[in-house]
């Protein structure tokens, strides 16, 4: 009898946090070596899950995939998971294991699998754009060479030279190691998450950004879309969770209201107004927002992305959107803390 995931895409509730690698002091240098900071990451993995975000995934474009060396990203994923299953042996953990070999990648899953990793968050090999039955074939392989391993299918349309097609999602539902997608960053709910959705109905949810949460929700219910990511959680994950209490509890007015503090809180930030010009700078702008936020340290930008190649100008509006960050934390406070209490 094959071996399965341990969770499925109707076990994905909630907030999924997708948070960066920490670095040490010198990370950005061309000889650095072992740079990844283990106690920040332990103390990282802890207080995201002490503060009640639903499910974790690392090491995507934000968490530095594409830069850590191999020792590194090993030692993450080690300090990440067995932390996690420390304070709760059931937490869904997803270890990113993207590269640009089917090969490499399930050699990566295979280790994910020994160290108790939940799950793979999973791109696709990019040095060439994958067409659908080229695409199709890679989720094929890897899920069956590695079934056990749970999948979070990484959608990002600028890392991965285009869309997901219709018909690869056909084949996605196909797959029980699939469990949910993480639909392409600055997409907003429209025409192309429908037809999509059209294909995965409630297999697996295909999960919007916090802030295209609510009109998703609103479309297709929790049992569609009972799920979220968020990197914005690692600048402190109070009003994205706020969000999902709202969601989950019917409170429509507070969940409008939230979602629109958090759009407004993000409306200075690059990735809203082009989401490829975002992506040219997106690894070292997380690290800028993260840090100024203060709930994590995660030091520098690993080369060749770092921030010192960052214009002027997406630091200036990186900024403005941490500031604006901290309002809505105040806000929220006011607004629904004395009255979700009493």
């Amino acid at each position: 009898m094959s071996k399965l995931p341990k969770v499925t895409g109707r076990d994905m509730r909630g907030v999924m946090s997708y948070p960066p690698t920490p670095a040490l002091p010198g990370a950005d240098q061309v000889e650095a070596q072992n740079t990844v900071d283990l106690v920040e990451t332990e103390r990282m993995v802890t207080q995201l899950i002490a503060d009640g975000v639903d499910a974790i995934a690392l090491n995507g474009t934000l968490g530095e995939m594409a830069t850590l060396t191999l020792d590194e990203w090993k030692a993450f994923a080690e300090c990440a998971v067995q932390t996690a299953h420390a304070v709760n042996a059931d937490f869904p953990i997803f270890v990113g294991a993207t590269t640009l070999s089917t090969r490499e990648t399930v050699s990566r899953m295979r280790f994910l699998s020994d160290i108790g990793a939940t799950g793979t968050l999973l791109g696709r090999p990019m040095w060439g754009e994958m067409v659908a039955p080229v695409m199709e074939k890679f989720y094929r392989d890897v899920a069956e060479a590695v079934p056990e391993m749970a999948i979070v299918v990484y959608d990002n349309t600028a890392a991965f030279g285009g869309i997901i097609p219709r018909s690869v999602y056909r084949t996605l539902v196909q797959l029980p190691q699939v469990v949910a997608v993480k639909y392409a960053g600055g997409a907003s709910v429209g025409f192309r998450y429908h037809n999509d959705m059209a294909h995965t109905g409630t297999q697996f949810p295909l999960m919007p950004i916090e802030t295209d949460w609510f009109p998703a929700w609103e479309m297709y219910g929790e049992e569609l879309v009972g799920m979220a990511w968020s990197s914005t959680t690692a600048m402190g994950p109070d009003p994205v969770l706020q969000l999902r209490d709202a969601l989950q509890q019917g409170r429509t007015e507070d969940a409008r209201w939230l979602t629109e503090r958090l759009r407004w809180a993000h409306e200075p930030f690059i990735v809203g107004q082009d989401f490829f010009e975002f992506a040219k700078y997106n690894i070292p702008l997380e690290k800028i927002r993260v840090n100024k936020a203060g709930y994590i340290h995660v030091g520098q930008s690993r080369v060749p992305y770092t921030e010192d190649l960052v214009p002027q100008v997406h630091w200036d509006t990186t900024l403005e959107h941490v500031e604006r960050y901290k309002l809505i934390s105040a806000e929220i406070e006011a607004r629904l803390g004395a009255r979700l209490a009493a």
